[in-house]
């Protein structure tokens, strides 16, 4: 309970809440009896206590207190209520505030209603926040109790006040004369802002519309596509095939491969004239594999065919017809085939043929991998014929091919182009050093000769190598110095002159090479001698070089074992010149070389008496005694080719000698020089 008492009335006792009501009330209604005659009568409006106010009022007169005025009704309710305003919320904000507070009445907006202020706790807590401030209540702005992501839901029903064009003329004071002119430009300025709204309109539309085309041509690739896979790229090989004329290749330009092309103009006489052969009864062959290494002239080979029978060749890759999307091999296959039988009689190339044709398997990861190889089964012999359409197929694995393809009825001849002989070799070199400025007394025989085991590709770049070498030296044509070079770049790599060799290893170096040199040169049926260097090359510090007087189609137990005594010259020269102590890992290549040569006379050759003629392929499946036998039979013949070569090299200590002076000061030597150094004769100064 609450009393007030004055002088001028009886005491009165009241309810707190009620004299709390009565004083806004009384409040009001003096500051609107006060106002009544300034405001018009329209613009009066109830307070919004007066309007949600469930409680009685009160006048001055039921209190007591009519003898009061404005002011000291103001004093009266702020001696009471020392911290409301007119509006029942604290204006203070200073951060001690005691004054304890009420709820306010529910207003006709939300936005007000999250003013209403809340009753801070007192006592203090063992939390430390900043935000907490010292005494009974926390100062709080309005706008902290709201995120605000919220305001604008909060302040959505207040609306937007809609400033007109003459309110906002006065309230920037622009002058009777000037007002004009600022209307004008007000509207200019929304024309303008009109025009670039409607043409980011226009852009977006259009925008829209490339973009509806776009999904347009997607849906209708896939539409396409089996299986719903989209067309990220069109191959225009396949999908659209053209035909080559190959008028401008023949056999003329096939060169070392005698056999396969006699096997081909078979071929070629089918396609010029298949009356010749059908009227026997016979018919076309419908395929030809050409089987080989690399570089070898497969593809060469199947252009010349069709530029001997001048009829259209179609060419394709096995990796073309692979995709990752199911059935576009299958696809492609069917169009290659439909555009040449549409041109008959025609060859069809395809190269790297175990791409598309290897063996098929059942796998659940690629269930649909063997529709491409189906397809070209199904083309090739299937139940619609494809007469005239020759198709010739070139691979390096044979083995890796379905046996389905393989067979006759679909390709029915295997051509195996090998690589060239002695004599293959010759015309390939021939050929290509016709095409650069050479010296007219180079020997092409030679360089045939030292180029074992090279493809006509290989050959193509020796000469090539060549030409750049001579170009680099300023000459104005090759000679026999830079096919050589090119030779021994290819073989064992480029010279490393920047390798600074100290004399002490030089020189072991120089007796190395020379005893292998010596045990060639005196050994019957060792290879001739070509080069003998110490220049390092790759790997090796030097080499000797060695070229046989054709090429060996099979070798004799002498053979073998010359070269497993040439093998361990080196290493013998050095434990006769250096010591025991003083050998060194140079000769691990060369005993790599002897061991192969022995363990292959002992298990495959039949060149081992203890052992017989038998083979042996897998030693891991021998048993141990006739593993311990093969061994022991490897280490004799290992020992008695060491023994010959050290007999050798003793016996020829001054050839020796001598030829390991001239390695160290020429560096290089070749067959003639070696010759002259051993039968005692001085070289030429270079």
């Amino acid at each position: 309970m609450f009393s007030l008492s004055t002088t001028v009335q009886p005491q009165v006792t009241v309810p707190l809440s009620h004299l709390i009501n009565a004083l806004h009330s009384l409040k009001s209604s003096v500051g609107s009896s006060s106002n009544a005659i300034a405001k018009p009568p329209h613009k009066q409006h109830a307070s919004e206590q007066d309007l949600h106010s469930n409680e009685p009022t009160w006048s001055l007169r039921d209190l007591g207190l009519s003898d009061l005025g404005l002011r000291q009704l103001d004093e009266l309710v702020s001696g009471v209520l020392p911290r409301l305003s007119q509006q029942g919320v604290s204006s203070s904000s200073s951060p001690r505030q005691k004054a304890w507070r009420t709820s306010h009445l529910s207003s006709q907006s939300f936005f007000h209603n999250k003013h209403v202020w809340v009753q801070s706790r007192g006592f203090k807590t063992l939390r430390k926040n900043k935000r907490l401030q010292a005494g009974f209540e926390r100062p709080m702005e309005p706008d902290g109790f709201t995120p605000s992501f919220m305001k604008g839901l909060l302040t959505r029903d207040k609306g937007m006040e809609v400033e007109t064009l003459d309110k906002l003329l006065k309230s920037k004071n622009i002058p009777d004369g000037q007002q004009d002119s600022f209307k004008t430009g007000f509207a200019e300025g929304f024309l303008k802002s009109q025009a670039l709204t409607q043409r980011k309109q226009d852009s977006l539309r259009r925008t829209r519309f490339i973009l509806l085309v776009l999904l347009l041509v997607g849906l209708y690739g896939l539409s396409k596509t089996p299986f719903l896979s989209v067309r990220f790229r069109t191959t225009s090989g396949l999908d659209s095939v053209d035909p080559v004329q190959m008028k401008n290749v023949t056999f003329e330009h096939v060169k070392g491969v005698e056999e396969a092309k006699n096997e081909l103009q078979e071929v070629v006489e089918f396609l010029r004239s298949p009356e010749k052969f059908t009227v026997l009864g016979g018919r076309l062959p419908k395929g030809i594999l050409l089987v080989g290494p690399p570089g070898t002239g497969k593809t060469l080979l199947a252009r010349a065919v069709a530029g001997e029978a001048d009829v259209p060749f179609y060419y394709a890759t096995g990796s073309e017809f692979d995709e990752m999307f199911v059935g576009v091999g299958a696809s492609r296959i069917r169009n290659l085939f439909r555009e040449a039988k549409a041109n008959a009689p025609c060859v069809i190339f395809i190269d790297e043929l175990d791409s598309v044709g290897g063996k098929r398997i059942e796998s659940p990861m690629h269930p649909y991998s063997r529709q491409t190889i189906n397809q070209l089964l199904a083309e090739m012999d299937g139940f619609k014929p494809n007469e005239g359409v020759i198709i010739i197929g070139a691979t390096n694995f044979p083995e890796a091919l379905d046996n389905a393809l393989i067979r006759p009825g679909r390709f029915d001849m295997q051509v195996t182009v090998s690589k060239p002989d002695v004599k293959g070799r010759t015309e390939i070199l021939n050929w290509y050093l016709r095409k650069i400025k050479v010296d007219p007394d180079i020997e092409a025989g030679i360089i045939a000769r030292g180029t074992v085991g090279f493809s006509g590709a290989d050959l193509e770049n020796l000469v090539n190598q060549a030409a750049l070498k001579a170009a680099v030296d300023g000459k104005n044509m090759v000679t026999l110095k830079e096919l050589e070079f090119a030779k021994d770049k290819i073989l064992m790599g480029p010279e490393r002159r920047s390798v600074d060799i100290d004399k002490k290893n030089k020189e072991i170096t120089a007796y190395h090479e020379s005893g292998h040199a010596i045990v060639a040169y005196y050994t019957k049926d060792a290879m001739p001698i070509n080069k003998a260097t110490i220049m390092p090359r790759g790997s090796s510090l030097g080499h000797v070089s060695m070229l046989p007087e054709d090429d060996r189609w099979s070798e004799t137990r002498a053979q073998l074992l010359a070269q497993m005594d040439v093998s361990m010259g080196g290493r013998v020269a050095e434990e006769i010149i250096f010591g025991n102590e003083f050998i060194t890992t140079g000769a691990s290549s060369d005993f790599d070389a002897a061991t192969k040569i022995a363990r292959m006379m002992v298990t495959r050759f039949g060149m081992c008496e203890r052992l017989g003629v038998m083979t042996y392929a897998d030693q891991t499946k021998q048993s141990p005694e006739t593993q311990a036998a093969i061994e022991h039979e490897v280490r004799i013949l290992l020992k008695d080719s060491y023994e010959r070569a050290r007999a050798l090299l003793k016996s020829h200590a001054k050839e020796h000698k001598n030829l390991a002076t001239a390695l160290l000061q020429y560096e290089t030597l070749d067959a003639k020089e070696i010759k002259m150094v051993l039968e005692g004769k001085a070289l030429e100064i270079r």
